[in-house]
């Protein structure tokens, strides 16, 4: 068995245990993980006549590494955004806000609490919810 061969075959088991979707692109849901283990299974597997060569070898690791640095630089950027976005939010709290719920009705009032779920920032006004890309104008 070849090594594309091998890393095919392990493929086809990690799209087959996921959900199946007609318009999911299941590329998407690899994690490092299961890049690892596919780069393992290419080098359990390789041809002993024709195995790997060191170029190839330092390309995957090369790749390996740009990957965890990516996933690394997203996570930092994520916490950042949140960080930020609590931050700009929580100078609200006390303001009197204009703005349309998610039914798009007006909303007038003093902002009570803010809240970050899913990365959406939402104002709580009285038995309101905006969210910060709704605000119309703040007032002191």
């Amino acid at each position: 068995m070849s090594s594309v061969d091998s890393t095919n075959s392990y493929l086809n088991l990690l799209n087959s245990s996921y959900s199946t979707t007609a318009n999911s692109d299941r590329m998407n849901d690899l994690t490092m993980s299961d890049f690892i283990k596919m780069m393992t299974a290419e080098l359990q597997n390789q041809d002993p006549t024709n195995p790997m060569s060191n170029t190839d070898m330092l390309s995957q690791i090369g790749q390996i590494r740009s990957i965890t640095s990516n996933d690394k630089l997203s996570s930092s950027i994520e916490a950042l955004t949140l960080g930020q976005a609590l931050s700009t939010a929580s100078n609200l709290i006390g303001k009197n806000v204009t703005g349309t719920d998610r039914n798009d009705n007006p909303v007038a009032g003093t902002v009570d609490k803010i809240t970050i779920e899913d990365g959406v920032t939402t104002l709580h006004i009285g038995s309101s919810e905006i969210t910060v890309n709704s605000i119309k104008s703040i007032d002191r």
